[in-house]
């Protein structure tokens, strides 16, 4: 085995990454921690390895000021008492192993629960969470476990722009969640760009790399995470705020300290970014963060970015804008829809997934029927209605499970 907790640790942070999530133990029950609980776990006997992977990490977390989260599965398929009618041995068998992992492994950042979409009654979470609060004061716990608590999750997506709640968008570097051969994984220029689009949202991104059956991470060259960490520190990772609605043709966080602003043009040479009705802030100078010079132009329309070809970055160019006011207290601009859109169905009749969606310029955002919905409709302006072929939208924990998203109606 060549697992080294101190490599990993290096790896994140050469990546540019603020903390470090590990899966303490998965939906199949088998622990990688010395819990007391069960004898299913790395340090049993049996175990090739018995070495208490999760201590490991933490140490080597805490040595290099990198802050420290687990993984935690509610459910485990292992045990034979889980909803069962002996569902209160279970449920003593979970708090145990909960409160193990809060108090033998220093502090604690983050408790990132995993319970398959069961209620807070299913895990006694009200208690659970009351006992993990006690224990680690400081500790950030999200919303799967069927409690809100601080933040939300959505699965392989990068989550919608939101900035009322903290989000975390946890995303594969490869197809799967585990590390197998000959994956697909992302280009660095695709980590960067999920990144990108997640602090534009105002969000973090979880990003999973599996390790190796012999305790690697596996080094592809050219690809993250060992990319640009420089890259990646100037987008600021940890929950920016954000001053307009992310689009493609970049996006626009905000940051303490509260006079700064940054953006993030792609493309083009020259880019027009639309000020509030009555803007409130007026650029007092600006500096390109990933090198080079540009144009800043500020009038009562807007804004106007222009910036030489050779100062493009291949993957991002990052502009900061120094205000002579708070960034923090300005209200995102809204885009006006350049479409009146109606539909024959709608998730739940939600805004959020309403006709609309379907050409809002937003990749993130999509018109969605509700489940078991075989065919509808959609009319945009003067275009006539067409019938849509249902496509399966991937899975996220918010929203509907099949969705129609729509980027040229398909006709039958």
């Amino acid at each position: 085995m060549r697992f080294n907790a101190d490599e990993w640790v290096a790896v994140a942070r050469a990546a540019g990454m603020k903390y470090l999530v590990f899966t303490s133990r998965h939906h199949d029950g088998f622990s990688m921690f010395d819990t007391q609980a069960s004898d299913y776990k790395i340090t049993a006997p049996e175990s090739p390895f018995r070495r208490d992977v999760v201590k490991e990490l933490a140490d080597a977390c805490h040595r290099a000021g990198l802050r420290f989260g687990l993984y935690y599965s509610q459910p485990d398929w292992h045990h034979p008492d889980a909803f069962t009618d002996r569902h209160a041995n279970y449920l003593a068998y979970l708090k145990t192993q909960v409160r193990e992992l809060v108090t033998r492994y220093g502090r604690l950042d983050i408790l990132w629960y995993d319970g398959l979409g069961k209620s807070a009654a299913d895990y006694d979470a009200v208690a659970l969470n009351r006992m993990v609060r006690e224990l680690q004061p400081a500790i950030l716990i999200n919303n799967r476990n069927g409690l809100p608590e601080d933040f939300d999750t959505p699965e392989q997506v990068v989550g919608k722009f939101q900035y009322d709640r903290p989000w975390e968008s946890c995303i594969t570097i490869g197809d799967q969640w585990a590390w197998k051969p000959d994956d697909r994984l992302k280009s660095l220029k695709q980590c960067l760009d999920t990144l990108i689009r997640c602090a534009g949202g105002d969000g973090n991104l979880l990003f999973n790399v599996g390790p190796m059956p012999d305790g690697r991470i596996e080094p592809p060259p050219g690809r993250a995470p060992q990319g640009d960490g420089r890259l990646a520190g100037q987008v600021r990772h940890h929950h920016l705020r954000h001053a307009r609605r992310p689009v493609e043709a970049g996006c626009r966080p905000r940051q303490p300290p509260p006079r700064q602003h940054r953006v993030r043009p792609r493309l083009a040479l020259e880019r027009r970014l639309p000020h509030p009705a009555r803007p409130s802030r007026r650029i007092v100078r600006h500096t390109v963060l990933t090198g080079g010079s540009a144009t800043v132009q500020q009038g009562p329309d807007g804004v106007v970015l222009s910036l030489p070809a050779a100062d493009r970055d291949a993957i991002a160019t990052i502009i900061q804008l120094d205000l002579d006011g708070s960034a923090m207290d300005l209200a995102p601009l809204e885009r006006p829809s350049t479409h009146r859109a109606t539909a024959s169905n709608v998730y739940q009749q939600m805004e959020d997934f309403g006709p609309d969606k379907a050409f809002d310029d937003d990749p993130h955002t999509r018109w969605a029927t509700d489940t078991g919905t075989r065919q509808a409709w959609i009319r945009a302006g003067p275009r006539q209605a067409h019938a849509l072929r249902r496509r399966r939208h991937p899975r996220s924990v918010r929203g509907p499970r099949q969705a129609v998203r729509v980027s040229v109606p398909e006709r039958r």
